[in-house]
């Protein structure tokens, strides 16, 4: 399914996911009618799952982004990560290897909200311990990948 045109396609879509079949159609040198079933081939596939803006976090109050390191017991880690999951400021959350189970990516208003959910998980009776990283400064944060 990775044609030149759905390769295109992503990422014109990724760049901006409300441009109009016609524009997209235009830009890519096909017709509307193949940008139409391109992009229903490419969502019946999964290969986009939606379509979202791209918000400043810092600019809607999330001055706190964190890196966590979470080392989990009782092999209980899938039902960690999926409580953790469900938490609105976390963004993403990663199975990894090393010394810890998982890594939370998260981003909080202020350091009480930090406490509150960094207590909240090591309250969790399968959280040993976690290790909290503030970020200082973001050199790139973006997430879309084509």
């Amino acid at each position: 399914m990775n044609t030149e045109t759905e390769r295109l396609l992503l990422q014109e879509l990724v760049r901006d996911a409300r441009a109009s079949y016609r524009e997209l159609a235009k830009k890519l040198g096909v017709s509307t009618g193949t940008v139409i079933a391109k992009v229903r081939e490419l969502e019946e596939a999964g290969v986009i799952r939606g379509y979202s803006a791209v918000l400043d976090h810092e600019k809607l109050g999330y001055a706190l982004a964190v890196v966590m390191e979470i080392t989990v017991s009782k092999g209980k880690l899938v039902e960690m990560e999926k409580h953790i999951a469900g938490r609105p400021e976390v963004l993403a959350v990663y199975d990894v290897t090393g010394q810890t189970d998982a890594v939370v990516l998260a981003k909080f208003k202020s350091r009480d909200e930090l406490s509150k959910f960094t207590k909240s998980i090591l309250a969790l009776p399968f959280v040993e311990r976690t290790n909290t990283h503030f970020v200082l400064s973001i050199m790139k944060e973006d997430f879309r990948l084509t």
